[in-house]
């Protein structure tokens, strides 16, 4: 089984196109998992499209499938140019079908139009007697904003699986903690629903830059610090959200077919 590793500013991902019969939630926990696995923030699929030029289906460490995922899209972006290289894709997702133009290949980069937020209100929740202001913006995927005075303080691993596992979110969510630079700068921590911490995320790059324009913190081109890296985020508001940043391909490899029968079940997906 034939897989590629990349990563889009440390958030890493295994790509495949043939999951066999394996169940590809229980595929993803294993896969996923950085000392029984490859290791990786979640396992991205291959597949045909009747309506774009692929589709990709992202899943996340513990087997739940994602509607959307920002830095995954370019990276299985750059594997589909390696197989057609062309400057434009189409790509089918849970979220919708999403624009992707190949601006740089060398540094490969990616310019996605993320489509238009949806679902923007103020929400507060009460954790441990501490009341949370949260900015909530659905990317197809469901993100918390909250703003603070300094990111590197916050206690991202209590904080951050409280908030997504809220009772006010039934489906939980990914909660983004973000500093305010000035009007064209902001740092960002993110703890991914269902994944836990991770370096990066694209959708939750794109959500907090709206949240932060309607809250009249910056204006509609911003830079987006990560601890992996940075993204150029811009709210068009005719056009959507538009977000920019790398994609480079880690290494390929092959999946022994006998470990991975040891420790699955040969189950396909409905």
């Amino acid at each position: 089984m034939y897989f590629v590793k990349s990563h889009g500013i440390g958030n890493d991902f295994v790509i495949l196109e043939d999951a066999g019969d394996f169940k590809i939630s229980s595929l993803a926990k294993l896969l996923c998992d950085r000392h029984f696995g490859v290791g990786s923030d979640g396992l991205l699929i291959y597949e045909d499209s009747s309506l774009a030029d692929f589709r990709m289906r992202m899943f996340n460490p513990d087997g739940s499938e994602a509607e959307m995922c920002g830095n995954g899209i370019r990276c299985i972006t750059l594997y589909a140019y390696k197989r057609n290289p062309k400057r434009n894709f189409k790509v089918e997702t849970k979220a919708g079908i999403i624009d992707c133009e190949i601006t740089s290949t060398e540094p490969f980069r990616v310019r996605v139009n993320m489509g238009y937020p949806r679902d923007i209100r103020h929400h507060s929740v009460s954790i441990d007697d501490k009341i949370f202001n949260l900015t909530l913006v659905s990317m197809g995927n469901p993100h918390a904003v909250n703003f603070v005075e300094d990111v590197d303080s916050v206690p991202l691993r209590d904080w951050g699986p409280k908030i997504e596992n809220h009772p006010d979110f039934p489906n939980r969510t990914n909660v983004e903690f973000v500093q305010v630079l000035d009007r064209g700068h902001i740092n960002v921590r993110v703890w991914e629903r269902g994944a836990g911490e991770t370096l990066a995320c694209g959708s939750g790059a794109c959500a907090v830059t709206v949240a932060s324009i309607v809250n009249n913190y910056t204006d509609r081109y911003v830079e987006i610090t990560l601890p992996g890296g940075k993204l150029n985020i811009e709210w068009d508001g005719e056009r959507g959200i538009f977000m920019e940043g790398p994609a480079e391909e880690v290494f390929t490899g092959e999946l022994d077919r006998n470990y991975m029968k040891s420790r699955l079940t040969e189950v396909k997906d409905d």
